[in-house]
């Protein structure tokens, strides 16, 4: 096999690997933006995925999706209230959590909680508006 051959198979890897690489670069980053920023849990979008995949993997006639369509619509609201709640229970148990600890803490450790906690609260703005603040939570800062 001559010199000239051999760098031109290497060339052609290389070239291979980088539009793999590249190419494996887009769809994740496409899937990262689709999952960190997409809304999945809206009661529509949830609903239309169940529909479509039951359709699909039922094959559905069209009147037979109609009719189905009130039920998946009804379970889709029931799934998006109890994830909203559970949403909500989390981060009551976890702000009690917090305030107990708290006095327990140096103030660089209150400090540094604090700073956890204000990047949880901007992560969280990413996927919903926090929960409405008591007026007691209110009193205490």
């Amino acid at each position: 096999m001559s010199t000239a051959l051999k760098w031109k198979l290497l060339v052609g890897f290389v070239l291979v690997f980088l539009a793999g690489g590249m190419t494996g670069g887009f769809f994740g980053a496409s899937q990262a933006r689709h999952f960190f920023f997409a809304q999945h849990h809206h009661r529509g979008v949830l609903a239309e995925h169940m529909r479509q995949r039951l359709r699909a993997e039922l094959e559905l006639t069209p009147e037979q999706v109609a009719k189905i369509s009130p039920v998946i619509d009804n379970a889709a609201a029931q799934l998006e209230r109890i994830r909203m709640e559970t949403g909500q229970q989390v981060h009551a148990t976890m702000t009690q959590m917090h305030r107990e600890m708290a006095a327990n803490l140096t103030d660089e450790q209150r400090a540094k909680l604090e700073r956890i906690e204000s990047h949880h609260r901007t992560w969280r703005g990413f996927h919903e508006a926090p929960p409405p603040r008591s007026p007691a939570e209110e009193r205490q800062e």
